[in-house]
């Protein structure tokens, strides 16, 4: 059987504003009316999983975590760079609400959308929603590869695979400071905060990354995707 290489778990990487595009100029106007702009500080909600979904959410700005919260401890299905939408699963017909939660890793700036006039513009404009559709299926891919990694992946290729996500889709370059806690660290990974830590020593003693403080930098991509891939 041939080997299927799943996408990076933690994030979508196309940009997705492209999709606007292909609006007419009257459908670009009554979008930027039905739009507001919302600045949130690191560390808000900006979709609280059950609430009403009143707009479709693009980020402007920033990066985001997207997760469902639960008795224990929240499961993060992914992270949100800037030009990428957050709740699009939420605007199904029979549903009204937010299926997850959204809250900033930084400061961010997002593009709340009238949720009404967005569907308008998907029942209207067939090759905007055939790009929104192209994105909805990409989201899904992650989240599948995303349950892949925390399933099947042991804890030093999830630390490899969520550094090389890092470097690779959130900040596009191999040296790059964390806005992450270690908490965080922890949540992304499924792992302990403890567990992280001894990971990503072990990454720095073998050479693999350099760490200074929150800075980063990654020294050998290629053993890292062999840890990502069979570790």
């Amino acid at each position: 059987m041939k080997k299927v290489d799943l996408p990076a778990s933690c994030i979508v990487e196309n940009i997705q504003s492209e999709c606007f595009s292909v609006l007419t100029d009257e459908e670009r106007d009554l979008l930027e009316k039905n739009t507001i702009n919302i600045e949130y500080k690191r560390g808000e909600v900006i979709a609280k999983q059950g609430t009403f979904a009143s707009h479709v959410i693009f980020l402007k700005s920033g990066l985001v975590k997207v997760f469902i919260g639960g008795q224990g401890n929240d499961l993060i299905l992914k992270m949100i760079p800037e030009d990428h939408f957050i709740g699009l699963s939420s605007i199904y017909d029979g549903n009204n609400t937010f299926i997850y939660s959204a809250s900033t890793y930084v400061d961010s700036v997002a593009s709340l959308i009238d949720v009404n006039f967005f569907k308008s513009l998907l029942r209207k404009n067939g090759e905007f929603a055939y790009r929104i559709t192209n994105i909805q299926n990409e989201n899904a891919a992650q989240v599948y590869g995303r349950f892949y990694c925390l399933t099947r992946k042991q804890s030093g290729g999830l630390v490899a695979d969520l550094m090389l996500c890092l470097a690779n889709r959130v900040f596009k370059s191999d040296k790059f400071c964390l806005p992450l806690s270690r908490s965080d660290l922890a949540d992304l990974t499924g792992l302990s905060i403890e567990s992280v830590l001894r990971i990503m020593k072990e990454f720095k003693n073998e050479g693999l990354i350099e760490t200074k403080g929150k800075n980063i930098k990654i020294l050998n991509e290629e053993q890292l995707d062999k840890i990502s891939k069979f570790g």
